[in-house]
């Protein structure tokens, strides 16, 4: 079994661990429905994702007709609540995901996860999908408190010291993952099965894969000078 240089691989969740993009999509469209707008596709909800539920919800009031900041102060609890209950009906592991997890701890390393979801919603979430005991730690996006979630590079940096530190590598879906990441002066991975907002190739990560059988071989051959 050849050696990974980290001993922690860190997650974003959504469009990264979880394809969560139909219990989020119901969670906007039950709002914008409260409202009288449309409903979005899961397709057109998924570049709205990815700054935590008031950005998207901001995003999404913005391009069905407007937002102001009466519409979020008055909806936002509404999307919080029915997210709240309803978080895992749809949503499910990227293909390959169980298997890499399975592998990464055969081999001694810690899995651990950086949201910008709000981290009570994060924990339950993981709790109803059987995979917390999976992951040494989860931080969500108001963790630390307000303004400091991605592409801050605070929320990594306290995964690493919840994990007990050591050398940490970072797999996530959009800009303010691999921001983060660098913010946090560790390398990291973009998916390109995620919830993409811009081409991939802008992310400026280290490293890009399509599929999760391609991970443990990345982390494998990974340069080791490029091991931070």
């Amino acid at each position: 079994m050849a050696k990974i240089p980290f001993d922690i691989v860190g997650f974003d969740l959504d469009g990264t661990l979880l394809d969560t993009s139909g219990d989020l999509a119901a969670a906007v469209n039950y709002t914008l429905a409260q409202i009288g707008r449309p409903p979005f596709s899961i397709d057109e909800i998924k570049p709205l994702v990815g700054r935590g539920a008031k950005v998207m919800l901001e995003r999404g009031l913005a391009a069905s007709g407007g937002c102001s900041e009466a519409l979020m102060k008055q909806y936002l609890p509404v999307l919080l609540d029915f997210y709240g209950e309803n978080l895992a009906h749809h949503s499910e592991a990227y293909p390959g995901l169980v298997e890499v997890m399975d592998g990464l701890h055969a081999r001694g390393v810690k899995l651990a996860i950086c949201t910008n979801k709000y981290e009570r919603f994060a924990l339950a979430l993981m709790d109803q999908m059987g995979l917390m005991q999976r992951f040494d730690a989860i931080v969500g996006g108001d963790t630390l408190g307000p303004g400091r979630a991605k592409p801050d590079g605070a929320p990594i940096e306290e995964l690493i010291r919840r994990c007990g530190g050591g050398r940490a590598i970072f797999l996530g879906d959009s800009i303010s993952d691999t921001l983060a990441a660098k913010n946090a002066g560790i390398p990291s991975i973009a998916v390109s099965f995620g919830f993409l907002m811009q081409p991939i190739e802008e992310l400026g990560a280290d490293l890009i894969i399509h599929h999760y059988d391609e991970l443990i071989p990345a982390l494998e051959n990974w340069p080791q000078d490029r091991a931070v």
